[in-house]
Formats: C-alpha cells, structure tokens, sequence
C-alpha cells in the first residue's frame, strides 16, 4: 500500500500545476492589453474569469492542504524531470515528473478553465 494515497496525490499535482495556469493566463492577458486587437474587452473578460476561477482553485487546495498537514517542496530540475517533494503523515514522497508531462497536464487545465469561462457568459 502507497504511503500518500492517488487521491492525495492528485492533491499535490494541482498544487504544482494550478500556479503555473496562473502564470500563463497572467501573461496571455497582459499579452492581450498590449497587443493591436481593435476589441481587446471579450478577450480579457474570458481571461479575467478564468484566472478568478483558477485562483478560487488554487486557494481552496491550499486551504485542503493546510488543513491536513500536506505540504510540497520544489526538488531539482533539468531539461527533461522537475522533482517535487510531497509530505504528509510524516512520510516524504520524491516524484520526478517528465517537464512534457507537467507541460500537457497544464494545457489541459488551461482548456478547462478558458472553456468553463466561457460558458460562463
């Protein structure tokens, strides 16, 4: 039996992942107010929303964290792993994660927030 159980993990994943969507939303918008676009509203009302989601997100699995004493390191990185280092029930778990893999699980949320923004007009 694992020390941290698949749903704590995939606690600790959206920890790791959820502010590098923040990241990335962040910079699109600021990318969109600078940029020519002669309507640039729609655009940064959909990226407004998403981020708000994305934060209230992010602030919740936190405050999960917090609550049941997890918490997670950044370990090392090359070109092709970054480490974490996740902690709970006293154990330590040291996952590498293939950068790629990190880099797909991040476009899927980042489809997941922008499609729920938008469907929330």
């Amino acid at each position: 039996m694992p020390l941290i159980s698949r749903a704590e993990i995939a606690v600790f994943e959206k920890r790791v992942q959820l502010p590098m969507v923040l990241l990335i939303l962040e910079r699109d918008r600021e990318w969109v107010r600078k940029s020519p676009f002669k309507l640039k509203a729609p655009y940064l009302e959909l990226l407004d929303r998403a981020i708000e989601r994305a934060k209230g997100d992010l602030a919740e699995t936190i405050e999960l964290m917090r609550a049941n004493g997890m918490k997670v390191r950044r370990g090392s990185k090359d070109d092709n792993f970054s480490e974490y280092v996740f902690c709970h029930g006293g154990y330590e778990d040291h996952r590498r994660y293939l950068n790629i893999r990190l880099k797909n699980a991040v476009e899927e949320l980042l489809r997941f927030y922008l499609s729920a923004a938008a469907k929330s007009f």
